[in-house]
Order: C-alpha cells, then sequence, then structure tokens
C-alpha cells in the first residue's frame, strides 16, 4: 500500500495517464489558452482542437517526471529571459549537491519562489527538490495534476476535523523526512501558510511543529532540525505582477470587508506572476542552520526570520515606497536619488486607480522589508 499515495508527487509509471487526462480536459486547455494566446484567436474557427493537437504532439515524448521538468525548466528559462532584467543568486555555492536539504523560503510569488530556485539548483548540477502546497491550491483536480506532475506534494491544513487535519499534518510530516532521509531529495516549504502579501516576511513556529510532528516522541527540536540541513531562502522581486491585487485584498481585510476570492483566482495570480515584468529578482541562500540544545519552536521560527531579513536583496522599489510612505530610513540606500525617483514614478504608475486605502497597502508591501530591516537593527 501506498502511505503517501493522496499527497505525493506523482511517480513515472503515472504520467503518461496523468498528461492524457490533462490533455482532455476542457478546463486546461482554457487556462493554458488564456495563457498563451491573445482574446483574439479564440475566436478562430477550430482553434481549441488546434491548441490540443500540438499539446498531444508535445506530450507524446514525456514518459517521465524528468522529461516533464525538462519542459518545465524551458519554459522558466524563458519567464527568466523575457519578464527579469537580472538575476542573481547567492549561496548555492555553500551547498554539497550529494546532500538533501530543507529549504524554508518567504513567500511573495505562488509559483516562482520555488521555481527559480528550483531552476538555479538544477543548473548547478543539484537534483531538482519537492515542493511543499497547500490544499487550498488544491480545488481543481487538473491544477492538482499539474503541480504533482512538477514534484509538488500537498499538505492539508483546512477542510475537516481536527483530527483528520491533524492525521493529513503527520502524513506531511512523514512525508518530509521520508524524502529527505530515505530518498536523499530536498524539500522547499514557505515559512508560513499564504504569502506575505503585505511584504513581512515571519516564520510561523506552528509549520515547524508540524515538520517535527513525526519525530516529536523521539528527537527533540534542536536534534531534529539541526538532521535536516535547514537552509534559510530570501527571495525579492523589485516589482510583483500581483502588487495591484493583493493591495485591494489587503484594504478590503482592513475595512473588514469579507473578501472572495473569484473563481480561479490564486491560477490567474499564477499567470500573471509568471508573465508580467518583475524588474531584478534576487535569490540569497543561508548555509545549513545549526541550533543549539535547548531551543523551541519560537526560537527556530526567530532566527530563521531574521536570517531571511538579513539577507533580503532591496531594490530601489523599497527605497521609493518607503520615502512615498514618510519613512526615515537614514539615506542607507546603495541607489541614487535618480534610481529612487524613477521608481516612485513606475510606482505611482502601477497605483493609478486605486483607492486611498489601496494605495497605503500598495506602497506598504514594498516598504516593509525596509520596516523589517530597520526593526531588526534595533534589537
Amino acid at each position: 500500500m501506498d502511505q503517501f499515495l493522496s499527497i505525493r508527487p506523482y511517480q513515472d509509471h503515472e504520467v503518461e495517464d496523468v498528461l492524457e487526462s490533462l490533455i482532455n480536459n476542457f478546463d486546461v486547455l482554457k487556462a493554458l489558452i488564456g495563457l498563451q494566446y491573445p482574446k483574439y484567436f479564440t475566436k478562430i474557427p477550430l482553434f481549441k482542437f488546434y491548441v490540443k493537437q500540438r499539446l498531444k504532439y508535445k506530450a507524446r515524448n514525456i514518459k517521465t517526471i524528468n522529461d516533464y521538468q525538462d519542459i518545465f525548466k524551458d519554459l522558466m528559462d524563458r519567464v527568466v529571459d523575457e519578464s527579469i532584467s537580472n538575476f542573481s543568486v547567492n549561496g548555492i555555492s555553500k551547498l554539497d549537491n550529494a546532500n538533501s536539504y530543507l529549504f524554508i523560503s518567504n513567500h511573495r510569488d505562488i509559483s516562482l519562489d520555488a521555481a527559480l530556485l528550483n531552476l538555479s539548483l538544477y543548473k548547478s548540477n543539484h537534483k531538482t527538490f519537492n515542493i511543499a502546497v497547500g490544499n487550498n491550491l488544491m480545488e481543481e483536480t487538473w491544477a492538482s495534476d499539474l503541480m504533482r506532475l512538477n514534484k509538488s506534494f500537498i499538505i492539508h491544513r483546512s477542510g475537516g476535523t481536527k483530527k483528520e487535519i491533524y492525521k493529513s499534518l503527520l502524513l506531511a510530516s512523514q512525508f518530509i523526512q521520508k524524502t529527505i532521509f530515505e530518498i536523499n531529495e530536498s524539500v522547499w516549504i514557505a515559512q508560513k501558510q499564504g504569502r506575505a502579501k503585505d511584504g513581512l516576511d515571519e516564520t510561523d513556529p506552528a509549520l515547524l511543529k508540524m515538520i517535527h510532528l513525526n519525530k516529536r516522541k523521539s528527537h527533540s527540536v534542536a536534534e531534529h532540525f539541526n538532521s535536516l540541513n535547514l537552509v534559510a531562502v530570501s527571495i525579492s522581486y523589485e516589482l510583483d505582477p500581483n502588487d495591484r491585487l493583493k493591495a485591494i485584498e489587503l484594504n478590503a481585510t482592513d475595512e473588514n470587508i469579507i473578501y472572495e476570492k473569484k473563481r480561479n483566482e490564486d491560477l490567474n495570480s499564477i499567470a500573471n506572476g509568471i508573465t508580467g515584468l518583475k524588474g531584478n529578482v534576487s535569490i540569497n541562500l543561508s548555509e545549513p542552520l545549526n541550533f543549539e540544545a535547548e531551543v523551541n519552536y519560537d526560537d527556530i521560527a526567530e532566527i530563521i526570520t531574521n536570517v531571511i531579513i538579513k539577507m533580503y536583496e532591496l531594490h530601489p522599489t523599497n527605497y521609493a515606497a518607503a520615502s512615498m510612505l514618510g519613512v526615515n530610513y537614514k539615506n542607507k540606500s546603495k541607489f541614487s536619488l535618480d534610481d529612487i525617483n524613477k521608481s516612485k514614478q513606475i510606482l505611482e504608475k502601477r497605483m493609478n486607480g486605486l483607492g486611498e486605502g489601496a494605495c497605503s497597502k500598495f506602497l506598504e508591501q514594498y516598504a516593509n522589508p525596509i520596516m523589517q530591516k530597520i526593526k531588526l537593527n534595533k534589537s
């Protein structure tokens, strides 16, 4: 019996059947057409049939997960070339490609945070890692299939009784342990549930409890996390393609307005993140962290948070937003006043049409990383 069948990534022997199911799914065709083609293409007679035949043609040589990931790697290369001005990655040289790691990362973009790191590790001769995703992204079976073909596994954090959720979290804990210690593959997981839409990067101790759940009776907190080769990851985008959507949602919440996501809103955010211009993007990795014997979950969470904040690469947009909000950052920016003023103009243009409250939330997304660095330096 396959203990992890309901949550694990797909395996090579399952690839062809899953792909056939996806190609014959109308919703997949609709989503792909919306992502790759202008609207007027959809008016061409038999256009959906044409797209379906192209998918069948491309899928004929995809027999394994590696084959599928090669296609995905080509897509990510295009994302870097077409939507990122400069992409920098620091810290991979600290890692041994014979070892497995637990990457705990800040989280800004639904798919790209993990995908860009995976691409970078792959190009440095590391094996691709397994990506933890919440069940909130799995409302559509076909979306789940696409992610699980790309080595994603599911963490069920909601949608059942407390007992059911506990069993699901325990299963995820067991899967992480097996992946790292037995399969010798790495795991990527966000430092808290959901994206940091407000730009505040904080590690949730509950996440650490979940990871430790399967070994809590046999290994201390420090023993377990030291054995996992935990690497903190800090990713930053000069521009966030979903900044307006995040600002609108944050402002609605701030004004006690119930914010109801539209159908496929998360999938549309994924598409925006992939295709939208991001300016400069930076990823910084720590060395594997080592914790003292007496630490608890709160201690480790604080350490990870502080490392991520320290490594966070600031951009002119961060300083521009801070200035527009009247934050005094003592002009420690490495950027010129001209760079910052140009970024102010870019942000003002992107805020066009937003209400006053949403504009404040918009700017806070970009300014909060500076605020966190200021707070950390004072502590």
